[in-house]
Formats: C-alpha cells, structure tokens, sequence
C-alpha cells in the first residue's frame, strides 16, 4: 500500500511542472487524494465489504469532487490533473502512468451486466471533457483529445479526437485530414461550410441559365 502511495507521489512531479513539494502535493492534490481512497476502499470491495467500500468512495467524492467506483482496477503511477468531474466505471481497468485530465468519464453505454467499461493501456493521456464509454480498449501510448467521445476499440499509438471518435494518427503518421488531435472538429462549422458550398453550387447554375437569356438565345 505505502509502495503505491511513493509511486503516485512521484507520478504528480512527472507529471505536473506546478508541483513544489513533497508536503504541498501530500495536502492540496485533489487527485491524488481520490486515488488513495481508492486504494483502501478496492481491496475491501474485492473482500465484499461493498457497503463500507462504496461510502469510503463516496466520500473521496464528496471532498474531490472525482468519482471512482471501488471496483475499478488501477495500475501504477496515475496521474489526475485538477479532476473535478472525473467519473471511472466499476468495470473499468487502468494501466500504468496514465493521465487523466478534468471532466473525464470512463463509462458505460447501458444497463448490461458484467465488463461494461473501457480498459485504457499503459502511458495512456485522456484529456480534459472526454468521454471513453464502453467495455473494449484503448491501447498503449494512446491520446483522446479532449473532449472527444470515444465508443469503439483504439489501437496502440494513436491519436483519437471529435464526436464520434476517430483516429487520427496512428504510429506517428497522419490519418485521414485532420491535421492535429488539438484541432478538434467544429460540426457547426462545418454545416456552415456545406451551405456555403450550396449556395456556391446554386450561384453557378443560375449564371449558366442567365447567359443564354441574355444572348436571345431562348427568344428564338
């Protein structure tokens, strides 16, 4: 228990260039104190002392505002950054050195039984709004831009963004014509840009029929 308690300290100055000291991380890391609540209330969970699991959860997210269901698995070193609205399922498994940002929800899509949240991989990054709902996986070395919505199986080294979800570059390499997870889709933009095109479209038929008319050519 305290090896864990070392390694998710020091996961917080890896992670979070804001971090001065041992004693400030220990007292005011919101994060940090979700997943130490976690950490006492999984094993009483995995012992079926649900109940009491379930209030020591509770009460984590009353003081945190980050919810974590005592059933969720987690591995070393997770990081979550200011975290206010993190939700993680009770089905959900998390890898090692995984970093969460505010807002996230790793969900489920329904009432069904058994595995019903994602496992997210090693050296996994989740950013800020993003929700990864669902019982399949997310790969190692993996981004979720924030958010995005993920609701589908992402490989390995890659970079998902937008609503539905889709990959974007995988092993380094662009895929498709998104240029950068940061750039995320803008579907109100875009509808705007399709009337545009419309318009554009329309514009052009209608000077093809004025040509004619002005030439005398449908007079005749």
């Amino acid at each position: 228990m305290f090896r864990h308690f070392q390694s998710d300290i020091k996961a917080v100055f890896e992670n979070d260039p804001a971090a001065r000291s041992r004693f400030e991380v220990i007292f005011t890391y919101s994060g940090l104190h979700a997943i130490w609540a976690h950490r006492v209330a999984h094993p009483l969970y995995r012992r079926g002392w649900f109940t009491l699991a379930r209030i020591i959860s509770q009460v984590s997210r009353f003081m945190t505002g980050i919810e974590i269901h005592p059933g969720a698995r987690i591995g070393e070193r997770l990081f979550i950054d200011h975290g206010m609205g993190v939700v993680i399922g009770e089905t959900c498994e998390i890898g090692d050195d995984v970093v969460i940002y505010q807002g996230v929800t790793l969900g489920g899509t329904g009432k069904e039984k058994g595995k019903r949240h994602p496992t997210i991989g090693n050296n996994v990054v989740i950013g800020s709004g993003a929700k990864v709902l669902g019982s399949f996986s997310v790969g190692d070395y993996s981004n979720i831009g924030s958010n995005a919505v993920v609701l589908r199986e992402v490989p390995s080294n890659c970079t998902v963004v937008g609503n539905p979800g889709r990959v974007v570059k995988r092993d380094g390499q662009r895929v498709g014509d998104r240029l950068d997870h940061t750039q995320l889709p803008d579907p109100v933009i875009e509808m705007f840009r399709a009337m545009q095109k419309e318009i554009d479209d329309l514009k052009t038929e209608l000077e093809k029929v004025r040509e004619p008319i002005a030439g005398g050519e449908l007079r005749k």
